[in-house]
């Protein structure tokens, strides 16, 4: 048998909450206990799909990097973005992800700086792209309490 993360993440959980908290006298212990089983199911769900978020998140920012690369008339920020937009992630790893994710979003909030200071039409359809991406992320990263909790 080869358990996968999540599940032995939150079989663990499910038995501090709901044999070691129960007897672990009230107060800190008991609490402590309680928050580490939260955060235990908080990983197993980032397990299951924190390199799947990541992944298309990196992929949305480059795609709107070379949609509105031709509205940037700076030319070294535009210049970023184009090869931004054509870099790809390598790995799957997490901390690979992140760190493409983190280069990304520094790019993508210079070029929402970028167009905030612009007045015209395609700013402004360029600014709601932005934030759809960053909607889009921020959905895909909310974390469910399951009901067992």
């Amino acid at each position: 048998m080869k358990p996968d993360i999540d599940t032995i993440l939150n079989l663990s959980a499910a038995e501090i909450m709901s044999t070691l908290a129960p007897v672990l006298p009230t107060g800190y212990a008991q609490g402590t206990a309680s928050i580490i089983s939260m955060l235990m199911m908080f990983s197993a769900q980032e397990h299951e799909r924190g390199a799947d978020i990541r992944h298309t998140e990196n992929q949305n920012m480059r795609v709107l990097f070379a949609k509105l690369a031709a509205d940037v008339s700076d030319a070294g920020l535009r210049t970023k973005i184009e090869i931004a937009a054509k870099t790809k992630d390598e790995t799957f790893g997490i901390s690979a992800l992140n760190a493409a994710n983190y280069e990304l979003k520094r790019l993508l909030i210079a070029l929402q700086i970028y167009f905030e200071s612009e007045n015209n039409e395609s700013s402004q359809n360029a600014r709601r792209e932005i934030w759809k991406i960053l909607k889009a992320g921020a959905d895909a990263r909310v974390l469910s309490i399951p009901a067992s909790a």
